[in-house]
């Protein structure tokens, strides 16, 4: 397992790890998530930080990089509909001149072992499948949508002296 301090990027499913598993479904098939607002900021404070941060998620809703835009990812790093993600990882890694050795890989469910096993460190979700818990390196004491990101990002921008505050560059960026 790679050092905390090591970690130079973030990449994330999102059901599961961004939310709380649920999804609520209208008439004409349009997909509704809801996403904790405090794992959301760690991703703000992680991209002012100049984390590099991508997600990489077997959903195909058009929210999900409308979602990430407001946080500052850039949509060409948010991978929809994802059945490669170990490939989608390598792809993500090499545009940004990475090693896999650098990235903190979030997931929760059976197609997320890959770039669990894959990356520097693998974080689940404390409710994560039995399988992907035994694949990671953590298991955050924070449940999938209720804090798990914050939990994770948070804890790597502490080992690095990173987790701070700035109002200002804050108010410029976003």
């Amino acid at each position: 397992m790679t050092d905390l301090k090591n970690i130079k990027a973030f990449v994330f499913d999102i059901d599961g790890v961004f939310t709380n598993s649920g999804i609520l479904c209208d008439l004409d098939g349009e997909l509704f998530r809801t996403y904790n607002v405090k794992d959301t900021f760690a991703i703000r404070m992680a991209v002012m930080q100049g984390y590099k941060v991508g997600i990489i998620t077997g959903g195909v809703s058009a929210s999900i990089p409308a979602r990430f835009r407001s946080c500052g990812v850039p949509l060409d790093d948010v991978y929809l509909g994802s059945r490669a993600k170990v490939e989608e990882l390598e792809n993500f890694c090499n545009k940004h001149s990475l090693s896999p050795e650098d990235v903190m890989f979030i997931g929760d469910d059976l197609p997320d072992i890959g770039p669990l096993m894959e990356c520097g460190i693998g974080l689940c979700p404390a409710d994560a499948v039995e399988e992907v818990k035994e694949a990671s390196d953590i298991v955050s004491e924070k449940n999938g949508g209720c804090g798990c990101v914050r939990n994770a990002v948070e804890m790597v921008m502490r080992a690095q002296g990173k987790w701070n505050f700035d109002a200002q560059a804050y108010k410029a960026r976003f």
